[in-house]
């Protein structure tokens, strides 16, 4: 039995995807088409899978490139495995920074102290060596 192919179209809505996005992937070795359907693209439906990989690793500040060589990562690529540590210690780094935003700004929503960043509350969330471990890992740096 064979799988039933998705046209471009239909990867495109349910992936959330312009279509020229998956053409742009499909042209950077990230996705495969399966072929054509008259002048439509045709997709295996395990392609929404990999999408999903790629909208992840797009939105955790990934390149292009750098998703090109995990899909082809084996493990036997030591290099490739170093880099990939180094970006999950650095995640965790945005994580810490963004959980510390978060919470600051629900504090400041329903704080009541004038000005409400001085409100001892709202610092608690910004330590000065936060700021500066931030400044070491080139955050805010333009």
């Amino acid at each position: 039995m064979s799988e039933e192919l998705l046209d471009i179209g239909e990867v495109a809505e349910r992936s959330g995807l312009a279509a020229s996005a998956l053409r742009f992937y499909e042209k950077q070795g990230l996705i495969d088409s399966a072929g054509r359907n008259g002048l439509r693209r045709s997709y295996r439906p395990g392609v929404l899978d990999r999408l999903a990989l790629i909208v992840c690793a797009r939105g955790a500040g990934f390149t292009i490139a750098e998703i090109a060589a995990f899909l082809r990562a084996t493990p036997g690529d030591l290099e490739l495995r170093a880099r990939m540590a180094d970006k999950a210690t650095r995640l965790e780094e945005d994580i810490a920074r963004l959980e510390r935003m978060r919470d600051g700004l629900r504090h400041a929503s329903a704080c009541t102290h004038e000005p409400l960043v001085e409100c001892p509350g709202f610092k608690r969330h910004f330590p000065p060596d936060a700021a500066l471990a931030a400044r070491r890992a080139g955050v805010g740096r333009g």
